[in-house]
């Protein structure tokens, strides 16, 4: 696999489960000691809490350094035992924060504390009940639209992920009447998609502004520790491209993410032209769907098993596109 620049992507809240990464822990060493590492970093027992039915595993405080902490064991699993080594990163969202810690920009023992602190900032910002999220899924969804309509409402557009799908996010009690707008504006007989998520907060929306100077400053006490340039090859949700390699962007990047809209088609975008294969790790596939909207093939890894069918003895990665130059 050494010829071949890869790519990996990280999905982010929402793609956690019980169970998530056990495979991977009972059978591969280098995750084992990932889950400890993660453990002794947070003073808590990060795979007791992944592994059970934990109601604290939806909680953002929690349930962030879980994700983060799974998907680095997996990675660290496929690259023990199938010599996996990408090239380029990127990460939706929390997978952002993953992605820096895949490319050696930041240790994971500093990411999780990181991270654990943006999940208990995040989820403390507006009042649980209060904010709401809702994925809105139409076929070429024209976004200046979706955002003039929505423009008298308290919501925002949180996630751009494809072209047939956005994410909004804001006060809960305006979200039906975000439905009714929408359904409006949409035209040429297209069907609309609105499907409230299963959020505890209004992330990526204007809501989590008072998140952005107690976040910065945790990003800051870690600066020291970061090796900018790596972090060329890590897309950026804030900007859609790659991250320029300056500390105090990075950190401007990363505070900006939290309360402004994820250009995840961007990063896709940018990720297919420079790979030659792309490969989603984490305990989901939200991103293969995605990556498949703009004629990219994604394989995604959820569990050992299904693993060990991707990286088969004497298989090579699929190319990135399925579509025709």
């Amino acid at each position: 696999m050494e010829s071949v620049r890869i790519a990996v992507v990280f999905p982010g809240q929402g793609s956690q489960r019980p169970g998530m990464g056990k495979d991977f822990y009972d059978q591969v060493s280098a995750s084992r000691l990932t889950y400890e590492e993660a453990s002794d970093a947070l003073g808590w027992d990060v795979a007791a809490l992944c592994f059970r039915d934990d109601e604290r595993l939806n909680l953002t405080e929690y349930t962030q350094p879980c994700i983060v902490t799974t998907e680095i064991a997996m990675l660290r699993g496929l690259t023990e035992r199938y010599g996996f080594v990408p090239t380029y990163f990127g990460g939706h969202s929390l997978g952002e924060l993953t992605a820096l810690v895949a490319a050696g920009v930041v240790s994971l023992s500093r990411a999780l504390k990181v991270v654990q602190a943006r999940g208990r900032l995040m989820q403390t910002a507006v009042p649980v009940g209060v904010g709401g999220m809702a994925a809105v899924i139409s076929s070429e969804i024209n976004l200046e639209v979706i955002r003039r309509a929505l423009s008298a409402l308290p919501i925002d557009v949180a996630n751009i992920n494809s072209s047939d799908q956005v994410v909004i996010s804001g006060q809960a009690w305006a979200l039906p009447d975000a439905h009714r707008a929408l359904l409006d504006v949409v035209t040429g007989g297209q069907p609309l998609r609105f499907v409230p998520l299963n959020v505890s907060a209004p992330f990526h929306s204007r809501f989590m502004k008072p998140v952005e100077d107690p976040f910065a400053d945790t990003l800051r006490g870690v600066l020291q520790y970061v090796d900018c340039e790596k972090a060329k090859m890590v897309t950026s949700n804030y900007t859609g491209g790659f991250h320029s390699g300056s500390a105090e962007q990075i950190v401007n990047n990363l505070v900006a993410q939290v309360s402004n809209t994820v250009q995840w088609k961007n990063n896709m975008t940018h990720l297919a032209a420079i790979a030659d294969a792309v490969y989603e790790v984490g305990p989901g596939r939200p991103l293969r769907y995605f990556f498949k909207t703009v004629g990219v093939t994604c394989q995604s890894v959820v569990t050992l098993s299904g693993a060990e069918r991707v990286f088969n003895p004497g298989s090579r990665p699929q190319p990135t596109a399925d579509r025709q130059h």
